[in-house]
Parts: C-alpha cells; sequence; structure tokens
C-alpha cells in the first residue's frame, strides 16, 4: 500500500517526556517529506502550544483541539467550537465541585481560576505557558476545547452528565472537554476530503486514549510501544516506544523511508 498521508500525534509520539523530538524522529520526518507524503499533525494541544514543535519539523498542516480546528498549509478549513450553553452548563457545574477549568481558543488560553496549582503542574508537565486568569473568556471568544480539573475518582460527576461534551483524560488532574461528535478522527475527515483522500490512504501515530478514534478511522493506525494499553487494541501495529526509535521504526515497516 502507497500511503500517501501520515499524521502524528504530539505528546508521547513526537515529543517525550522531557518535551523533545528525538533526533531520530526528526531525521525521518524530514526524510518521510523527501519522500513527497503530506505530513501532518493530529493532537489535542492548541496550535499556539506547538507552535515551536511546527517550526522545528516544518509542518503547517494539522488537526488540532483533537479534531476541532483544523488547517491545510496554513489555511483554516474547518472549526468546531464547543456551544456557549454547555460551557455554560459545565462551567456552573464544576464551579460547585471546586473544579477549575482552562478554556482554549484558537489564539490564547485563560483560566477561571486564579494561579490553581493543578493547572500549574500539568502545563509544567508539557512545558507550555500556564495561562493567565480571566474568568469571563468562554463567554468573550470561540471555545475549541477545555480543560477539566478533577481526579479519575470524580469523573462520575461529569460523564453521562453532559451530552453534549465529551471528557478524555490527559493528565492525572485534568481531562479535555470537546464537543460529543469531535474527535481527532472528525478533523482527519475533514483534511482527507479537502485534499481528495481517502482513509485508506492515511497513516496515524499515536499513543493516548484520545487517539483510539483516529487509529481506527485510517487504514494504517500505529500505536506507540509507549501508548497506554487501552489504546494498542485499536492500533492495526505497535511500533517502538518513542525514546527507541518507535516513529523510525514504524515508517521504516511501512516502507515509507
Amino acid at each position: 500500500m502507497s500511503y500517501k498521508i501520515v499524521f502524528f500525534d504530539i505528546d508521547g509520539t513526537l515529543v517525550n517526556e522531557e518535551a523533545r523530538i528525538p533526533q531520530d524522529t526528526i531525521e525521518a520526518i524530514k526524510k518521510l517529506k523527501e519522500r513527497n507524503v503530506e505530513v501532518c499533525f493530529a493532537t489535542g494541544r492548541a496550535p499556539f502550544h506547538f507552535k515551536n514543535i511546527a517550526e522545528e519539523l516544518g509542518i503547517d498542516s494539522y488537526v488540532s483541539f483533537n479534531g476541532a480546528y483544523v488547517v491545510h498549509k496554513g489555511k483554516v478549513i474547518f472549526e468546531h467550537p464547543i456551544k456557549p450553553s454547555s460551557l455554560e452548563l459545565l462551567e456552573n457545574h464544576a464551579r460547585q465541585l471546586n473544579h477549575p477549568i482552562v478554556y482554549l481558543g484558537h489564539e490564547e488560553c485563560y483560566a477561571n481560576a486564579d494561579n490553581h496549582p493543578h493547572v500549574i503542574e500539568s502545563f509544567q508537565s508539557v512545558k507550555v505557558e500556564v495561562p493567565g486568569y480571566h474568568p469571563h473568556y468562554w463567554k468573550e471568544e470561540k471555545i475549541f476545547q477545555a480543560l477539566l480539573y478533577c481526579q479519575e475518582h470524580e469523573e462520575h460527576f461529569y460523564h453521562g452528565k453532559f451530552p453534549d461534551l465529551t471528557f478524555i483524560r490527559w493528565h492525572r488532574l485534568s481531562m479535555d472537554v470537546l464537543p460529543s461528535d469531535g474527535s481527532k478522527a472528525r478533523g482527519i475527515e475533514v483534511m482527507l476530503k479537502h485534499l481528495n483522500l481517502s482513509p485508506d490512504d492515511a497513516v496515524a501515530f499515536g499513543d493516548g486514549l484520545n487517539d483510539k478514534e483516529m487509529l481506527s478511522y485510517v487504514g494504517m493506525g500505529i500505536a506507540m510501544g509507549n501508548a497506554h494499553e487501552e489504546l494498542k487494541p485499536f492500533a492495526k501495529f505497535t511500533t517502538k516506544h518513542i525514546n527507541d526509535g518507535g516513529i523510525r521504526y514504524g515508517l521504516k515497516e511501512l516502507q515509507l523511508i
């Protein structure tokens, strides 16, 4: 199979726990681009949280916010913000439980709690700037994703109670909040239609729980060796650990480099 496009998750797939891109990954992606294969990110991150990574790898097409904001060659081709009414319900519910929220627009993000230690810890873990305090940001801008701060034993306060929202854990202290019909797969579908490609033309690499739909949707879904164990059954192939040349090994197995 001659694949034409490859989607890469970022954290745990391209970027390791030290927030660095392994050199063999950088070289593999360079070779992939030299073979005229389209290269895109498919990430839960906001665009402003991977700008330096995009510049380092020379990638300007991406599915961001877990599918809610899609850009091809620097041009926005799809937006799917969360409904303000859903955000208001979530805001009121979470406030009663003393659970802070970070709201993400396409250019900025803000927390509704000032210097909350859980917000600080989670943002520092992925080596990005801690958001400022702006409790009404969600009323003023399009919000493509939110980060809800609660621990795993508190998830029952949210699951099944917001029909328009999906909650996916990304950190021990926090869950991604996205539209219930949103996923990386939906964003990838938009990108493929824009390029007149089919899912069978696509490869995707991922490691987290938010990659299940993506790996199931494309023709070749690949889980990293360091992937969450619940993700691996959704992949057709599991490559090596990110720090053991996982991207290079996977691309070589597919004869893409």
